[in-house]
Formats: C-alpha cells, sequence, structure tokens
C-alpha cells in the first residue's frame, strides 16, 4: 500500500499544487487529477447500473428460479436496455465532463463490476432454491421478504 494515500486529501484538492508526486514516482497537475477523480466516479456510476442489472432480475420473483419464470416481460428489458442507454450517454455524451463531470470510460472498465452482478444473481437464485426446497425454513424466515 503506497505511504503516502492517507492524508493525501489536502495536497489533492489544491490548487497551487501541480506536481503532486504518487507512490510510482509520477507527477500530476490539479487538472489531471481531476479528471482521474471524475473518472472514478463515472466508473462507480457504471459499476452501479451494472450491478442493478442483476437487482432487476432477481426482484421479478420471490420464490421462483429466473430460469422458471423467465424473462418474458418486455418493459423489464427495456428498462434494462434503457438503463444502460441512459449510464453510457452520460458517460460518453461531448459536455458531460463540464454538466455532470461525467468523463468517458474505457470500454473495459464497464466489465469490473460483472462479477459481483453476478455473485448477487447467484446467491438469490441459491436462496430461493433453498425457499423451494426448505419452505417455512430458517433461511425462508431470516430472507424472505
Amino acid at each position: 500500500m503506497p505511504t503516502t494515500l492517507l492524508g493525501i486529501r489536502l495536497d489533492w484538492d489544491d490548487r497551487s499544487k501541480n506536481d503532486l508526486e504518487d507512490s510510482y514516482g509520477q507527477e500530476w497537475t490539479y487538472e489531471q487529477r481531476k479528471v482521474v477523480e471524475f473518472t472514478c466516479h463515472t466508473a462507480f456510476f457504471a459499476s452501479i447500473v451494472v450491478v442493478q442489472w442483476a437487482d432487476l432480475i432477481i426482484c421479478k420473483t420471490r420464490r421462483n428460479s429466473v430460469f422458471q419464470q423467465g424473462m418474458k416481460n418486455k418493459i423489464l428489458i427495456f428498462g434494462l436496455l434503457e438503463e444502460t442507454a441512459l449510464a453510457a450517454f452520460l458517460s460518453y455524451c461531448p459536455g458531460m465532463g463540464v454538466a455532470l463531470r461525467m468523463y468517458p470510460l474505457k470500454v473495459t472498465w464497464w466489465f469490473c463490476a460483472f462479477p459481483y452482478s453476478l455473485l448477487i444473481f447467484i446467491y438469490d437464485e441459491v436462496r430461493k432454491l433453498l425457499l423451494r426446497r426448505y419452505p417455512g425454513g430458517w433461511v425462508e424466515k431470516e430472507t424472505y421478504y
């Protein structure tokens, strides 16, 4: 862990400091630091969108598996696509760096949240399986909403 990471916020936000050095010896100007910071904010926003895909899909049913239920709800599918399109628009539309401080992401950065989305989906499918196998059991008492 870099020794300068903790307590760097005052120097990071200092407009007059244009030679802030990171742990690799690279110097960052104030503008470069803010571009990195706002790009990270955009990546965080994109990761929330990707994880919400799993949340939306698992909320379709309370007990049945998504594989039993199917994905026939066209409005839900449209919502997933619209949510993703809106996030991409906000990320890549020119002028968003000024208006909302959102900077374009590399396409591969969208995939960082996929494992977490998959984990949420698998966790809930296992939970629903346990609900069906052991009705009235501990899992139902603790996790059934």
